[in-house]
């Protein structure tokens, strides 16, 4: 099978306003690039996509990124701003190719009214709680949410923490998990004074307590190499980037202080991932072994989930992996874990789809399947799950199922060992999935659990159908 063609990119609105934050106009702009002023014009009002020759100079004479004139960006706030305007608070049902007009050629505006959308929300689940009879009061914003929203914003990338774990990897050299976690414990020992002990049975509930009065690092005793490495390596970075974990989790819209502290954890995560997976050999790694998620498991000494966790971060500027977007839910549809760095969207209204193979997995724990999932606007994305389980050390010990799950566009599955022997090109083989039941535009959906927004209830007693919820079209 073929690489599919490269799609044609578009600059439009950000072309014109890097050139206006520049002080140039036109004509200006037009003689630095060596192209003619007309051509530009057609650039700026997208018809005509940009040339390589020319995206290359634009990015040279405007002091960017040629990856600033990607289209990820445009189409996730497509989508952001296509489930704001499906909401039934908006009154009027709104095109999707209009939603990608305004996100294409007024981004800001965009970007105003999904922060909008996420502030009525918000105030709407406050107002919920405050009438509800047992007088529950809610913050006005969730921290774990808000921590979710700022790592999506950042496409589940910090290019300075990935740097730092690499030298931090460079300098205690290559080896095992095991010898990895042993190298961490002497660094902890030598550096910061901290001694690590094997916590005693009545407190191997946690994985990891840290006595900063005594030095004394705790971790339970029934965690695997792999899993005593990454939490040696969340503690070294509390401790040696604490400045630039405050200056990351501090320098952004976080509204509270919890938010902040749980984003600061999350960093520390993330580090810790970087450390055990340094960014350059496992980019390399996944490459060679098509991204083959047990393979690499094998290699690093990591578990399944901290592996699909680490490709779907590998989005370093000139050596980007496949972008992935990840996610871990339970059997009840809860996400836990959301990150992207893609435009795929997860809904923050209700549930999700159920004919997501995400859910799939429960019925085969375990074992990887696949799905190639057509969205509403027909974009389609291939899609990697399996069950990881959590705890589980004696019988009485509570464990935690959840289902992890990679996805990317469908142009990118070629790259992956778990595409062999799909149909990516037959549009037969894609299931339609929605952004769930609430928000979907789908109306022939026989899964549907609510009706569709904007759409008027047919109400018909001498008819039956099997889709659940029609509507007058």
């Amino acid at each position: 099978m073929g690489r599919p063609p490269a799609r044609k990119i578009y600059a439009h609105a950000k072309l014109r306003r890097l050139r206006r934050e520049r002080g140039l106009n036109q004509v200006d702009l037009a003689r630095e690039l060596g192209i003619s002023t007309s051509y530009l014009n057609q650039i700026e009002h997208s018809r005509r996509p940009l040339t390589a020759p020319v995206l290359l100079r634009i990015a040279e004479v405007l002091g960017v990124d040629p990856e600033f004139f990607s289209e990820a960006a445009e189409e996730r706030l497509t989508t952001d701003l296509r489930a704001a305007l499906a909401d039934e608070a908006c009154g009027v049902p709104v095109p999707p190719e209009e939603a990608g007009d305004i996100a294409r050629d007024h981004p800001e505006l965009a970007r105003a009214l999904v922060t909008l959308h996420h502030r009525y929300r918000d105030a709407a689940e406050r107002v919920a709680a405050l009438a509800s009879p047992d007088d529950t009061v809610l913050p006005p914003v969730e921290p774990h949410d808000e921590v979710r929203d700022f790592f999506y914003a950042h496409h589940n990338h910090f290019g300075r923490l990935d740097e730092e774990a690499e030298r931090t990897a460079a300098l205690l050299g290559p080896g095992t998990a095991g010898r990895t976690a042993d190298a961490l414990e002497a660094r902890l020992a030598d550096l910061h004074g901290v001694r690590t002990i094997a916590s005693t049975p009545e407190r191997a509930a946690d994985a990891r307590r840290f006595d900063a009065g005594r030095g004394l690092l705790f971790l339970s005793p029934w965690l695997s190499d792999g899993q005593r490495a990454f939490q040696l390596a969340t503690q070294l970075a509390l401790l040696e980037h604490g400045p630039l974990l405050d200056a990351l989790a501090g320098g952004t819209a976080l509204s509270s202080a919890q938010s902040a502290a749980l984003a600061r954890i999350g960093l520390a995560n993330y580090f810790a991932g970087a450390l055990l997976m340094p960014y350059t050999a496992f980019r390399a790694a996944a490459e060679e072994l098509r991204y083959d998620i047990d393979l690499l498991q094998a290699r690093f000494g990591v578990g399944f989930e901290t592996v699909c966790h680490r490709l779907s971060t590998l989005q370093r500027p000139g050596r980007r992996g496949v972008p992935f977007s990840f996610l871990r839910v339970d059997r009840a549809g809860n996400i836990s874990k959301r990150q992207s760095a893609t435009d795929f969207h997860f809904s923050r209204l209700g549930g999700t789809c159920p004919l997501w193979t995400v859910y799939e997995a429960f019925s085969a724990p375990g074992r990887i399947v696949t799905q190639v999932a057509e969205m509403p606007d027909g974009k389609r994305f291939f899609w990697v799950a399996r069950t990881v389980t959590r705890g589980g050390h004696g019988h009485r010990a509570p464990r935690a199922e959840f289902a992890v799950a990679l996805g990317c566009e469908l142009r990118h599955a070629h790259r992956l060992v778990y595409a062999e022997g799909v149909a990516l090109d037959d549009p037969r083989a894609a299931t339609p999935i929605g952004l769930g039941c609430r928000i979907c535009e789908r109306r022939d959906c026989a899964q549907r659990a609510r009706p569709p927004a904007g759409g008027r209830l047919a109400v018909d007693p001498d008819r039956r159908t099997h889709v659940p919820y029609p509507v007058v079209t």
